[in-house]
Parts: C-alpha cells; structure tokens; sequence
C-alpha cells in the first residue's frame, strides 16, 4: 500500500514543493487548506506529475475541522505516514492593538491545531513509524534585529507563533522519539519563490525545500534545518 503525506496549510511555494517531492516517492499526498480553488489547482498539478493527490478543504485554525478533515483522509487513503504542517496566521501584526482573537488566531494554528492534528493521527504515527514535518519561520529567532522586523513589518504575532512553534516541535520530538516517530522543522529565513512574499527577488527554490524535508523524513537525524 502507498504511503501517505498530509499537506496541510497547501499552497504556492512550500508546501508545493513538498508535495511534489514525496509524490515523486510515490506518496499519495492530500492537500488541506480553505481555499478550494487552490486545492483543485495544486490538484490538478499534481495529476499532470503522475502523483496521486486529493484535495481536503478545512479551516485548520478550527480544532474540529482539523479532527474531521484528517479522519476524512484516512478514510481516503489509509493510514497517514507523515503530516507536513505549513499553516500559519498573520494576525495580530502589533501587539498593543491587536484583539484577543487576532492573538488567539495567530498562536492556535501554529500551536493548538497543529497539536491537535499530531493528536488526531498518533495512531498511525507511531504504527507507521511516521514524521511529523513542520514550517517554520525565521522571525521566531531571539535574535535583537529580527525582533526590530517583527516590529517594523507587523510581524509579532507570527514572530510569537514561530517562538512557541519551535519550542512545540522540540517537545514533540523528545516525547515520541521513544515511539519511533520523527518530529522536525524547516526553518526558513529567506523568501520562497512563487510564495505570497516573492515580490521578484525570492532566493529560495520550492524544490530545494522539498528536498530538505525528505532528507529530514528519511534521515531523521536532524531536528532543525535552517535555509
């Protein structure tokens, strides 16, 4: 039976670019995101490569909905072999204006739903010997000039939400390391080609980060890679 890889948070750039490269494994591979036209688009690509790939429309800042959609795929495909969580929110961009559910917005997605998805698909994880592979951004860093851009660019929920995402994926590791599921993280600094933020000068290729989350998938070595 072929393995399966759960997008979630699909769309140009990273995801498409991980999508591409575990179907090239012969992955099937379901993309999550609320955006329908996206997932048919990405869809469709994928189709044209030869991937088997089926497109889930959730909210994956609602805990419900990222329950029902991975049991939706489960359902689809079998068991769930790795979960590639790429959601993330830019809400809550300053931090003595935003609302509470701006900050809730930020830091449940890139915490609270992404536990909920591990939580949702443990069974398998730890059955399939499975990954957990997880985005993650440079404005997380306790760095002093990157706090100053999460200022500048309201940037400091997602900064918040990159801090407390990491911490996450380094708990997460140590406590299924035991079960034999591999939990990481990408963490991109730069600007990714075809992404949202690719105004003409991006300097990372889709490919290219694809390729490094499956070295991390079949290596397992490595909790972090930074690009």
């Amino acid at each position: 039976m072929a393995k399966t890889i759960v997008v979630a948070g699909f769309g140009p750039g990273i995801s498409s670019g991980v999508a591409e490269r575990f179907g090239r494994e012969g992955f099937n591979v379901a993309l999550v995101a609320r955006n329908a036209d996206r997932l048919a688009s990405g869809v469709q690509a994928l189709t044209a490569k030869g991937v088997r790939a089926q497109a889930f429309p959730a909210d994956l800042g609602n805990a419900a909905d990222v329950r029902a959609v991975l049991e939706k795929v489960r359902a689809a495909f079998g068991p769930i072999n790795a979960l590639h969580w790429n959601a993330y929110a830019g809400a809550a961009g300053d931090f003595l204006t935003a609302s509470p559910d701006e900050i809730h917005t930020a830091l449940d997605i890139a915490t609270v739903s992404l536990t909920v998805a591990v939580q949702t698909v443990l069974a398998d994880l730890r059955a399939e010997k499975g990954a957990v592979l997880v985005t993650n951004g440079g404005y997380g860093l306790p760095v002093d000039a990157v706090d100053e851009a999460g200022v500048n660019y309201g940037a400091m929920g997602l900064s918040v939400a990159n801090a407390a995402k990491h911490k996450l994926v380094r708990l997460l590791a140590t406590r299924l390391a035991a079960d034999g599921v591999y939990v990481g993280e990408v963490m991109i600094t730069g600007t990714v080609k075809g992404s949202a933020f690719d105004h003409g000068s991006a300097n990372l290729e889709p490919t290219a980060i694809g390729d490094t989350f499956w070295k991390l998938f079949h290596e397992r070595t490595e909790r972090r890679v930074t690009l």
